[in-house]
This record gives C-alpha cells, sequence and structure tokens, in this order.
C-alpha cells in the first residue's frame, strides 16, 4: 500500500502548495515548466517541504524520463546504467535526493554528463550547496532556496486529508510539523494506523508511541539537532554528549554536526570566548580529514569544550537588530563622509568630506543614526 504521502502528492504546480517566490505566477519554477525551459538545479531546504514534488513535476511537464536517486545508496555504476539507457529521443532528468551525501568523486564522474547535456541535474539537499556541492558542478546549476510551509498552508494540506478535523486538532499538527508536511502527513497516518481516528488523544498518544522510531533518513533529524544544540546552549555536557552519540548512531552525516557547532560558537558563545570559533573550525577540519569512527573523539572534544565556555549573543543579536533595519527601511542614502570619492566629480558633489578616522559622530544613515544594536 502506498504511503498517505504519496497519495496526496501534488500531480501539477495547480495542486501544489508553498515556494510561491518559486512557483507563484511569472516565478522562477512556474516560468520555467510553462516554457519548457530544461536546465540543471539544485533545490535546498528543510525536509517535507516540497522538493521531490517540484522535481517530479518538472520532469513530468517537459515531457523528460525521470530517474531517481538517493545519494545514500547510490554510486557511480546507478549513474552509468542511467546513461546508457535508451530514452528514446527524451531528455533524461536525474532527481539526486541527498545530494550533499555524494562525494568529491562521486560528483566529478557526474560532472561531465551535466556538462553535456546527457543529464539534467535536479539536486535537492537540506545543507547549504556552496558547501557541499563542487564548484564546477555548482556552477552548472540554478539554486533554488525552499523555506518551512506557513501555518495556513499546511491547514491546506490537513484539509485536503480531513476538511472535519476540530480547530483544536489542526492547531496541534500544524504546531508538531513545524514547517514539514511530510512529518505532519506521517503522524497522521500512523495516528489512523493505529486508532483509525484522528483527535488529540490520540495524536498525543501516537507521538508517544514506539510507532514512530528514529530513522536514519526521517524526520527526527532536526528534532535531535535542536535538543543538541538547546544542550549546548544550556552548557550541559552530559546532554549534548548524548544527543551526539545518538546523532552518531542513527547514521548522521558528522560534517553536518560540526558544522552546527562552528555556527553555536559564533551564535551563543561569540565575544565571550572569541577563540571558540577557532576551536569549532579545527573540529570541523577534523571531521573532513580524519573521518567516522575517529572523528567521534573529534567531536566529543569540541561539545565539551563549547559547553563549558561562558556564553554571549550580543553579537548575533546585534546582527539581527541591523537586519530588521535593513528590512524596515531598505536601503537608506549612505552619509556622504563615509562614501567612496574614486572621483573629482564625486568629491565636488561632497562624497567623503568631512571624514574623521575616530570620529564619535554616528556613521549611520540619518534615518537612524541614534540607534543602537550591540
Amino acid at each position: 500500500m502506498q504511503p498517505l504521502a504519496v497519495k496526496l502528492r501534488p500531480q501539477s504546480l495547480a495542486e501544489f502548495v508553498g515556494q510561491t517566490h518559486l512557483v507563484g505566477e511569472n516565478k522562477p519554477l512556474q516560468y520555467a515548466i510553462k516554457n519548457k525551459h530544461l536546465f540543471s538545479f539544485i533545490l535546498w531546504g528543510p525536509p517535507g517541504v516540497g522538493k521531490t514534488t517540484l522535481a517530479k513535476i518538472y520532469a513530468k511537464n517537459l515531457d523528460a524520463v525521470l530517474y531517481e536517486l538517493s545519494a545514500v545508496s547510490a554510486g557511480k555504476e546507478e549513474i552509468r546504467n542511467i546513461i546508457k539507457e535508451n530514452s528514446w529521443g527524451k531528455s533524461k532528468v536525474l532527481f539526486l535526493d541527498e545530494i550533499h551525501r555524494f562525494n568529491k568523486a562521486q560528483q566529478d564522474f557526474l560532472l561531465p554528463y551535466v556538462e553535456n547535456g546527457e543529464i539534467v541535474l535536479i539536486g535537492a539537499t537540506t545543507e547549504n550547496p556552496s558547501f557541499e556541492v563542487i564548484p564546477a558542478l555548482l556552477s552548472r546549476c540554478r539554486v533554488f532556496v525552499l523555506e518551512s510551509l506557513k501555518d495556513e498552508e499546511l491547514e491546506e494540506i490537513i484539509k485536503r486529508i480531513d476538511s472535519e478535523l476540530e480547530k483544536e486538532v489542526i492547531e496541534w499538527l500544524i504546531n508538531f510539523a513545524n514547517g514539514d508536511a511530510r512529518q505532519m502527513i506521517t503522524m497522521i497516518e500512523n495516528v489512523l494506523k493505529l486508532y483509525k481516528k484522528i483527535n488529540l488523544a490520540n495524536l498525543k498518544n501516537t507521538l508517544q508511541s514506539k510507532f514512530i522510531r528514529y530513522d536514519k533518513k526521517g524526520d527526527e533529524h532536526y528534532n535531535v539537532i535542536s535538543a543538541f544544540i538547546k544542550s549546548l546552549r544550556a552548557s550541559q555536557a552530559d546532554a549534548a554528549l548524548y544527543y551526539l552519540a545518538r546523532m552518531i548512531d542513527a547514521g548522521e552525516d558528522p560534517k553536518f554536526i560540526a558544522r552546527r557547532m562552528v555556527i553555536f560558537a559564533s551564535e551563543d558563545i561569540g565575544m565571550a570566548q572569541p577563540t571558540a570559533l577557532v576551536v569549532a573550525n579545527e573540529i570541523f577540519k577534523a571531521v573532513e580529514t580524519i573521518g567516522l569512527p575517529e572523528c567521534e573523539i573529534n567531536l566529543a572534544h569540541g561539545v565539551v569544550y563549547l559547553c563549558q565556555c561562558k556564553k554571549d549573543r550580543s553579537a548575533y543579536n546585534a546582527y539581527r537588530k541591523a537586519q530588521e533595519d535593513v528590512k524596515k527601511y531598505g536601503n537608506l542614502p549612505i552619509p556622504m563622509q563615509i562614501r567612496n570619492a574614486p572621483t573629482k566629480l564625486m568629491k565636488d558633489l561632497g562624497y567623503g568630506q568631512g571624514y574623521e578616522i575616530y570620529t564619535k559622530e554616528s556613521l549611520l544613515p540619518e534615518k537612524i543614526n541614534n540607534n543602537k544594536y550591540l
């Protein structure tokens, strides 16, 4: 029997929910599908937001033959077989899920087929492709960023399953999903298998049931990394080490863990101990160089160190405040005294005039020159 998520999968953009910045009227993917533009691209975003569905819709609408592989289990041989297969004049679209799991050698092998057009590549990843996809392959692909689904989008999906659900049940499911439609649909499916009826009590009982287990490729991925980061933030080394061990045991990519530790060093430790970033970067390099299983020791070392550091989010918080002003006010005029003046005309217009190296005067745009972030 097909999983509920497969049964509900949209077959066209008209049925697709979310990602309006990509699939709305005259947006990039809608335009490409409408005008039959064939090109390679990477879909980067959290789980359960429509990456696989968009790949299927794209290939179907461009009348291409779609091949689906997971980089977790596939290798060069599977790609060779796709190249050899007769597509009867149709374009071959390869949907490579978790493309970040392909190592450099595998990506190098794939590159010439993408380059010469034998394969149109659609990669899907939850990881930043700038770090995980080799530059030569990345340069031949457009990158589309997908967002977590909004509450109203999740509600629309829920009502497609059962339009009679009570408000409190819908709210519970939306909160549980945390922007991930697949996680939400799987929960609904599990409730129906166990209890045949969706209500609040059955949802809560299912959540506690062993029916839902940690899966190496499953949705618990984000729950555990969240618990790991929050344990680091609380300086609870025992909890952080436990969640580290749990992720490693479940087959989590150690580079994914190390990368989160590098981010944590700046976001949560920051100015309290600036050298934490140096240590975290070295941990990441060690993980890259050594690999499993020995790099577990490096990760454990880094976890304990980050836990024991004092915490200071002032730099992170200050940057977020500055971002809010950028979004609120847009590109405000830069004060004349700190503008670049490479030409005589610019100097005559007052660019750079009155600039003092160690001035105490605010160098923010005039409209926000009294704002404080740090």
